[in-house]
Parts: structure tokens; C-alpha cells; sequence
């Protein structure tokens, strides 16, 4: 068997007291530099890989500083304290001794205590009912998903609202796991791209994920759609938001 594209993506070479070196892949390009959800879960992969890693991902935050060229780079990842059930993380992506990338992560276990779920998914119909969607081939790291729009599919209209729902899988499919899940939940394009009806200049600044998901959970999932949905609260003097939420075929 070939090797998927997103795992050849994320194979990184241990250089010794958490140092990695990772390399670019031209599949996860974007319109400048790699797609930045490949790039968080590589961030994710060199925690996953360490001996004393404590459990699972429970949070991460990455701050894109700058744009990743393509090529090698390096990534120096540091627990920067162990707790009983948690571990925080910092880490740092670079490329010739320039800090390209900034993250911080907290790991750790989980336990069965009371549970509650307030939201609820999206109403939609079936994967099987939906059309997949095609992008442009600059926009390569979204040949790498099969998407089905049932709102927000990108067009040369303006939009009233910013509201974005899809069926979401990787291409071709791929058991998901945490450095997949946390690739995909950037896979919804700017938010401005949907009001104005145009591509316009707009990049990541700061991603948030926040996972509830467990590896029994993943592991139910496997391979399935994903139901996603996201929209912005505000676009104002250059900078907007954006708010998603991931949903398993089971409806958490």
C-alpha cells in the first residue's frame, strides 16, 4: 500500500531533546505557503510522538507569525509542566533560525463523570444527496478533501450572512484521528471569501481547537463524513473571526 497523502505530510525526522524536522508537501499547498490545518496537525503529530507524552490532545492554539516557505523546517516542542491528568505544551516551527510558527497544547487523560450536550448538529440531508464541490487547482490542500456543501459552497455572489455547512472527509478516505481532525477543522476557506462573493487577501492569524472528542470516539468514527459548519460574528478594519464546530456521523 501507497502511503496517504496526509501521512506523508506529517512524517518528521526526531532530531533529539524534542527537536523534529518536517518538510513541506506540494498536495498541501495553499495560495501562500502549506495549508495551515496540515501545519497544526504536524504541530500536533510532534506531541503525539514523544515517550512521555500525557494522554490526548484537550487544546491547542497556533499562532501563524509568518508564512512557512517551502522546503525543511524544524520543530522544537517542550513541555513546559505535567500535571496528574494534564500536560501543556509549547512549541515553535521555524525555517533557517526564523520563527515561522507558535503553538501551545494541553494533553491529558480523560474520565467518565456526567456528561451533557447542549448544542445540536446542523439539520442536513445525507452525504449520498449532497453534490461534492471542486476548487480551484491553486488552492491545492483542497484536493486532499471531498467536501459537500449544503450552504455556503463558494460563489461569485455576495452573501447575507457568512454561515457555512458541509459533509467533510479526507480524499482519498483515511481513518481520522487527532492529526486529522485538528487538519480538518480549518478546511472552512475565510469567512470574507463567502460575504463578498470573491477571493480577496486573507490569511490565519490565530487557530483555536478545542477537542471533546476521544480515541474511541475517532476510532467509531473511522473513515466516515464529518458534518461541519462555521460563521463570523464580525468583519471589522481588517481582521474577522470565524466559530466552527465538527460533528460525528452519530450527531456529538
Amino acid at each position: 500500500m501507497s502511503t496517504h497523502p496526509f501521512d506523508d505530510a506529517l512524517e518528521l525526522e526526531p532530531l533529539g531533546d524534542g527537536r523534529f524536522r518536517g518538510r513541506t508537501t506540494a498536495q498541501y499547498n495553499n495560495m501562500v505557503g502549506p495549508f495551515g490545518g496540515v501545519t497544526a496537525a504536524i504541530l500536533v503529530r510532534a506531541i503525539e510522538l514523544p515517550p512521555d507524552r500525557l494522554g490526548d490532545p484537550v487544546s491547542l492554539t497556533v499562532n501563524f507569525a509568518g508564512p512557512v516557505a517551502e522546503g525543511p523546517f524544524d520543530i522544537q516542542a517542550r513541555a513546559v509542566r505535567t500535571n496528574r491528568s494534564n500536560q501543556h505544551w509549547y512549541l515553535e516551527l521555524s525555517q533557517d533560525g526564523t520563527v515561522a510558527t507558535t503553538a501551545t497544547a494541553v494533553f491529558g487523560t480523560r474520565r467518565t463523570t456526567w456528561d451533557a450536550l447542549e448544542s445540536s448538529a446542523p439539520a442536513v440531508p445525507d452525504p449520498a444527496d449532497v453534490d461534492t464541490v471542486d476548487f480551484p487547482e491553486f488552492i491545492a490542500w483542497a484536493n486532499n478533501y471531498e467536501m459537500r456543501f449544503t450552504a455556503g459552497a463558494l460563489t461569485e455572489t455576495e452573501s447575507a450572512d457568512s454561515v457555512a455547512t458541509l459533509w467533510v472527509r479526507d480524499s482519498p478516505p483515511r481513518p481520522l484521528d487527532f492529526a486529522s481532525l485538528t487538519s480538518m477543522s480549518d478546511i472552512f476557506y475565510p469567512r470574507v471569501f463567502q460575504r463578498r462573493g470573491k477571493y480577496v487577501a486573507a490569511g490565519t492569524i490565530s487557530l483555536t481547537v478545542h477537542y471533546f472528542v476521544t480515541a474511541e470516539d475517532l476510532a467509531a468514527q473511522s473513515d466516515g463524513y464529518v458534518l461541519g459548519t462555521a460563521h463570523a460574528r464580525r468583519f471589522h478594519q481588517g481582521y474577522f473571526d470565524q466559530t466552527a464546530e465538527l460533528w460525528s456521523t452519530s450527531g456529538t
